[in-house]
């Protein structure tokens, strides 16, 4: 399947009535990693939420604007929820598998929920390969029956990346994956990143400044000033948003200043 473009145009974004976002259009090209930057509270893991549809699981959320993976509206009537979480995966800030589960089971789980049935075969195949691609397989591939609360932070992420691979996505959203990790996990993580994107466009949201120029070829400055919803100030190469921003709040954000 050929490589994903993901965009948004005008997304807004209320909680009952406190509006967290203000006409957010934002490209997110395929076979790329796009990070989005910038202070807490700003508006970005909203932001990747409304890319899958999670955002409208809050009770009092809404939102407005247009969300086109390779041109075709996510929230179009009609469109069925579970069609876009199956192309759209997403990963969480802290690793979440099914704890009493088996290795194996947390990455077939996602199977279940897109109501695919397969042989025990294409199963088989189906959690080498994710495990593989997610960096996992020399680990477990002698306890895949073992449960995957038993495995590491690090491990217990590369699992629910696996798991989201499983069902086939062609953009996988990561908040803050590294953010409850150790520094050599971290990096596993980011290396298994920067082999993904060559099949999955991959939009991340973080906090850490060298982890967005060490992995993003592209970087989305968020930021909301006292009491206004969170908008982009600045987005484009990361490289150059890093060397020469062109809006003095970024420079200010990127070297530290704030934040």
């Amino acid at each position: 399947m050929p490589l994903a473009t993901l965009e948004g145009n005008n997304v807004s974004a209320w909680f009952g009535d406190h509006k967290v976002l203000d006409r957010v259009s934002l490209t997110m090209p395929a076979g790329v990693i796009t990070a989005l930057i910038g202070p807490s509270g700003c508006g970005k893991s909203t932001f990747l939420r409304i890319l899958n549809r999670m955002h409208e699981l809050v009770p009092s959320a809404s939102m407005a604007g247009e969300v086109l993976l390779d041109g075709v509206d996510i929230y179009e009537p009609g469109r069925k929820l579970t069609d876009a979480r199956k192309q759209i995966g997403m990963v969480f800030q802290k690793p979440n598998p099914f704890p009493a589960m088996s290795i194996y089971d947390n990455v077939v789980a996602g199977l279940q929920l897109t109501g695919k049935t397969v042989s025990r075969d294409v199963k088989d195949d189906l959690v080498e390969t994710s495990l593989k691609r997610a960096g996992l397989w020399k680990e477990v591939k002698d306890r895949l029956r073992a449960p995957g609360g038993g495995l590491s932070g690090g491990q217990q992420q590369r699992l629910c990346i696996a798991r989201s691979l499983a069902v086939m996505p062609r953009v996988l959203l990561m908040d803050e994956p590294c953010s409850a990790l150790d520094p050599t996990s971290t990096r596993v993580i980011e290396e298994t990143m920067l082999e993904l994107v060559k099949d999955v466009t991959i939009v991340i949201v973080t906090h850490n400044m060298q982890q967005a120029q060490r992995v993003s070829q592209q970087c989305a400055f968020f930021l909301a000033s006292q009491g206004q919803p969170g908008g982009i100030v600045e987005y484009g190469n990361t490289e150059a948003m890093f060397s020469q921003p062109i809006d003095p709040r970024t420079n200010d954000y990127v070297n530290g200043r704030f934040g």
